[in-house]
Parts: structure tokens; C-alpha cells; sequence
């Protein structure tokens, strides 16, 4: 595991990569480093998280939780990387037995030259359940829009 921290990604797997500006400069790319290894980000989009440690740690596992009350679905993780080097900033967790979907995807907030902020959201996934399997094509238009959200959120969060 760990396949999300380079590219090309696995064959055999729907590929994402999405890219979102969040801002300028060492203060904001501090916060939302910060924002996405402490699961702020993740909660403030509207997941929950169950993880036993206060930030992203490799080798220990995290439940996602998506949707509401009795239609929440249950996706356990283990985070399988972290990094934080000065410019880049994030993680990448797999994909556990229990998952509606197998593979692995991370969440790293690079600086860029131009002292740009950018949020890099790179997942490949392919459907571990019947029901993710059923949903088809709907499935990466959803990761996608997760993704998306993600970027807004954080952009949101190191304004706040």
C-alpha cells in the first residue's frame, strides 16, 4: 500500500485526481496541512471520523462514516502514509475488509513555487460490495464530488 503517494496509479481500478487552489502563502498552508491531518477537514465536509488518534498516524485504522442516522455507511480504513516535508502536507489511508469500495486514497496540501496552495485529492478504488458494484457509474461522479467538496471546505477553513 502507499500507491496514492506517486503516479501512474494501479491498473485495474477507477483513477481520480483532483486539484484544488486554496490559497497563498506559508500561513495558510500550514492551517490546512493542519485541517487535513487532525480530520478537520474531513468532519467540516460532513463525514464523521472514529479514529483513536488525534491525527492521521500510519498504521492505525479510521472509520468513515458517510450519510445519516440508520443509512450511514461504515468505511473502516488504516492510514498507510503521512507526510509533512515543508512542502507538502497530508496522508493516505487503504482501504479495510468492510469497505464498500478496495483501494486507497490521500489528501496532501502541497505549496507550490509561486508560494500557491493547492489541495490534491488522488484516489484509485473499484467496488468491493454489491451495492457499490450495482451503483456503477454513479460511484467515481460521487468520489468526485466528494473530492471537490473537500477543496471548498478546506479553502473555507483557512479563512475562517
Amino acid at each position: 500500500m502507499g500507491a496514492t503517494r506517486r503516479w501512474p496509479l494501479p491498473d485495474g481500478y477507477h483513477h481520480l485526481r483532483v486539484r484544488t487552489a486554496i490559497g497563498h502563502g506559508p500561513a495558510v498552508f500550514e492551517r490546512a496541512g493542519q485541517a487535513v491531518l487532525d480530520w478537520r477537514m474531513h468532519r467540516a465536509v460532513g463525514v464523521s471520523i472514529r479514529s483513536g488518534e488525534p491525527v492521521a498516524t500510519p498504521g492505525r485504522p479510521v472509520v468513515v462514516g458517510l450519510g445519516m442516522g440508520p443509512l450511514r455507511l461504515r468505511a473502516p480504513c488504516e492510514v498507510v502514509w503521512t507526510v509533512a516535508d515543508g512542502t507538502r502536507t497530508g496522508f493516505g489511508y487503504g482501504t479495510l475488509p468492510g469497505h464498500p469500495e478496495r483501494g486507497e486514497e490521500s489528501f496532501v496540501v502541497g505549496r507550490e513555487s509561486d508560494d500557491s496552495v493547492v489541495l490534491t485529492v488522488t484516489a484509485f478504488s473499484r467496488p468491493a460490495t454489491w451495492y457499490t458494484l450495482m451503483a456503477g457509474p454513479l460511484v467515481p461522479f460521487f468520489q468526485r464530488a466528494y473530492a471537490r467538496r473537500c477543496g471548498r471546505v478546506l479553502r473555507r477553513l483557512t479563512t475562517e
